[in-house]
């Protein structure tokens, strides 16, 4: 089934778009296994859950934890466990740990952040078995700065070769974060494998946000993102009503009360 699913994700490329969301509890697992090809567990959770003050933070348990339910309620979508910060220094511990993740949580797939640095420990774990998702660009997990990337002539040549290599290594979807749309449509047109843009054109293959920022739950609005709803401010409201119902003692009402 595994197989079959990122073959279906392969074979979208230069066809129809890739659509993706970030997911991390029984709710936002259904809503976008409903609709989406791809469901990613980040370590964007750190921020948007628990208030982190970035990805550097998060453990491998809270990951595996969040997944876990993912897993369980998406049905169709294929679910990737994004490896947090230092789980994959080297090939070795690299494949011990994506190996942990995948019988504790049953996930079709794990991504990685890096270019050539990291290419020989994508080769070894899609040698063994486990399919690996890329990442170039702005990398959350070792960027200093969230900047976009790509605006000058070596930092642009240096992410196209990064995805080049990993491309060749095994990866069978590369991530591209918030880099210029030339130098997304230059990767998307030269690599062979589907590209899935966060803050990179429309040349990508396919797109992917954090579900909570385009439901308006968050403070943080990137450029890139585009908001459907504002889901604070209903809950914000919801919050209001309840505690104006509560004083002045219209709740509980009489629906409200067993007798």
């Amino acid at each position: 089934m595994k197989k079959s699913k990122i073959s279906k994700i392969i074979n979208k490329k230069n066809r129809t778009p890739i659509t993706c969301l970030t997911a991390y509890s029984k709710i936002t697992a259904q809503l976008a296994d409903k609709y989406c090809d791809i469901i990613l567990v980040g370590d964007s959770l750190g921020m948007v859950l628990y208030g982190m003050k970035s990805t550097k933070e998060v453990k491998i348990e809270t990951m595996i934890l969040h997944c876990k339910t993912v897993k369980k309620y998406a049905k169709k979508s294929l679910v990737v466990f994004d490896m947090p910060y230092k789980t994959y220094k080297n090939k070795f511990i690299a494949y011990e740990n994506a190996k942990k993740v995948i019988k504790a949580t049953k996930c079709d797939a794990v991504k990685l952040e890096g270019g050539k640095e990291i290419s020989n420990i994508i080769n070894y774990l899609t040698e063994k078995g486990i399919p690996v998702m890329g990442h170039v660009g702005l990398l959350p997990q070792s960027s200093n700065n969230f900047r976009v990337k790509g605006r000058n002539f070596l930092q642009s040549k240096k992410i196209f070769d990064d995805a080049l290599s990993i491309s060749n290594s095994g990866v069978f979807a590369i991530v591209l974060e918030c880099v210029i749309e030339s130098l997304a449509k230059a990767i998307s047109n030269n690599v062979h494998v589907p590209t899935i843009g966060i803050g990179a054109s429309k040349y990508c293959d396919g797109q992917i946000l954090v579900i909570d920022d385009i439901l308006g739950m968050s403070d943080i609005k990137p450029k890139f993102v585009k908001q459907y709803s504002n889901l604070k401010k209903i809950m914000e409201n919801s919050v209001k009503k309840y505690v104006t119902d509560v004083k002045s003692r219209k709740f509980p009402s009489d629906k409200n009360v067993y007798k």
